[in-house]
């Protein structure tokens, strides 16, 4: 099962080495891993997107708490929460293709960030499933490049992740 890991580490060298030595120590993946700093300095937010039992889940958690660099860990997929992501793509955008890429983007409240003769590059924002869509609705062949960030997440309402 695909859970999104959330947690605030102190905002120094190494720390994110750690953590991401943590995961490849004990063969575990990471699908997707975001680091940015909080309101806060001295504390950086990493959102982890990682798959597994629920087992190893739970082992993951415990040893994420173990690592001193770690102020606080959030497994933000056993609540209610937030989630989104940032994809560009650029697609080959000749003739009839131009229309049709417009008429997507819309759908699928996108922005056409740039355009050239034979090119437009699409910037969506939305949950994983709903970037999918998006791929999976156009066609696929006149896809140039792909760029994600992976998931970003906050839990809803009272549910937040502080020290």
């Amino acid at each position: 099962m695909r859970h999104i890991i959330s947690l605030l580490m102190e905002n120094e060298a190494g720390a994110l080495s750690r953590v991401a030595g943590l995961f490849s120590a004990r063969g575990y993946n990471i699908e997707s891993l975001i680091v940015a700093p909080t309101e806060d300095a001295t504390l950086s937010r990493m959102t982890i997107v990682t798959s597994g039992s629920d087992a190893v889940i739970e082992q993951i958690n415990k040893q994420l708490n173990k690592l001193v660099d770690v102020a606080a860990v959030m497994d933000l997929s056993e609540g209610s929460h937030l989630e989104r992501e940032l994809m560009l793509v650029k697609v080959a955008a000749k003739g009839e293709a131009r229309d049709e890429f417009k008429r997507m983007a819309d759908i699928f409240h996108g922005r056409i960030i740039d355009v050239t003769d034979c090119t437009y590059t699409i910037e969506l924002t939305g949950s994983c499933a709903e970037l999918e869509s998006f791929i999976d609705a156009i066609d696929r062949s006149l896809i140039l490049e792909t760029v994600r960030t992976g998931a970003s997440g906050i839990g809803r309402g009272s549910r937040i992740l502080k020290i």
